[in-house]
């Protein structure tokens, strides 16, 4: 099962994206997890990574295109994967289907989450991330057994530096001027599914297996 996980920063991507991978045993690539862990390192491709996730902006195609590929390329991906934050722009979808036409496979569905802006901005300032292990958590929405500790490796919960109100809502704009025409394009070909991502966690999730299922 081939997966496309869509939906502006906040839509509650990450965690469907756990519970859908741990359901069907496919790899969860995010391109942004990729992207921090190059910065992490320090690597020449974090360091030009960094400079625009820190503006909130898209970093470019071709960086993109070019790490998500590779990733597809590798054995645990070939009985299926969930891309998350791949891709955001027509370009990177049009790429990618050339892509995945070299190697036999197509998208089966993509799943859009759909979610009010103001409710965006919301989650994402409230948003923490473990800094040892990546879990997300929410001071309201999903908080941690305990404040501050992760509850599935006992990290340091922290706030990234992009999830305040300035960064949030320029990453939204981004990804309404950039990402937003992807719909239409999966709307052409057929194979997308618009969910509402206002509902409750387990209410989404329950949605998202009667689509695949």
């Amino acid at each position: 099962m081939n997966l496309i996980l869509l939906g502006p920063p906040g839509a509650g991507k990450g965690t469907q994206a756990a519970m859908i991978v741990d359901k069907y045993q496919i790899p969860h690539i995010s391109t942004g997890d990729i992207f921090r862990k190059n910065i992490s390192e320090g690597t020449a491709l974090g360091i030009k990574a960094k400079e625009y996730m820190d503006r909130g902006e898209l970093v470019p195609n071709s960086l993109v295109i070019e790490i998500a590929t590779d990733r597809l390329g590798e054995d645990d991906c070939k009985d299926g994967f969930l891309l998350d934050g791949f891709p955001r722009t027509v370009e990177q979808a049009v790429a990618l289907d050339a892509y995945l036409r070299e190697t036999d496979r197509k998208i089966d569905y993509v799943l859009d989450i759909d979610v009010d802006k103001e409710l965006l901005v919301e989650r994402i300032i409230g948003r923490r991330v473990c800094a040892d292990c990546g879990a997300s958590f929410h001071v309201t929405n999903m908080p941690p057994k305990e404040e501050g500790v992760c509850d599935r490796c006992q990290g340091q919960l922290k706030q990234r530096n992009d999830d305040n109100a300035e960064t949030a809502n320029n990453r939204i704009e981004v990804y309404n001027k950039q990402t937003k025409p992807l719909l239409d394009y999966y709307d052409k070909l057929g194979n997308i599914v618009h969910l509402d991502g206002s509902k409750n966690l387990n209410d989404l999730f329950k949605e998202i297996v009667e689509v695949l299922e």
